[in-house]
């Protein structure tokens, strides 16, 4: 994608969203993912994306794309490549997730807005109120509840 002022902001905004899923995923062998993506095991893979997004997003909002990479060299940590699809309501982004030792990057390759506005600032603003509103967001019980159970929160 040809980078827009605007580009780096959306990556920065998605990259947050998606950091507890790139953990996730980094709990998994680099040594499994070279060998699902050598093998172009694409089900398993996306199997492995799905269950890692659905403790953290709405099902089918974070998917696994059409293939990803990985860079294994003698002299080097592994880091793997995989394409994602996320799919917040009135939003589409095509983008490369690259998971290493420590860091997880995001670079977006495409992103089309269903309704998009004439200013961009506010396709912006619309990316990240969508990609909340996707979220699983689990409350802390509330004290009173606990008291009037009969249970204690952990």
């Amino acid at each position: 994608m040809k980078k827009c002022p605007h580009t780096t902001e959306r990556e920065k905004i998605v990259a947050e969203a998606l950091r507890p899923v790139a953990t996730e995923l980094r709990l998994i062998d680099a040594a499994d993912l070279v060998s699902l993506l050598r093998y172009e095991r694409w089900g398993n893979l996306a199997d492995l994306v799905s269950s890692a997004a659905e403790l953290y997003f709405l099902p089918g909002t974070v998917r696994f794309g059409v293939g990803g990479d990985y860079n294994l060299d003698w002299d080097k940590l592994p880091e793997i490549v995989l394409d994602l699809e996320i799919k917040p309501s009135g939003v589409t982004i095509y983008a490369k997730l690259s998971l290493a030792d420590v860091l997880a990057a995001l670079e977006i390759s495409h992103i089309t807005f269903d309704e998009p506005s004439h200013d961009p600032v506010e396709n912006t603003a619309f990316l990240s109120r969508s990609l909340m509103g996707s979220r699983f967001i689990v409350a802390p019980p509330s004290s009173n509840s606990a008291a009037s159970s009969g249970t204690q929160a952990m």
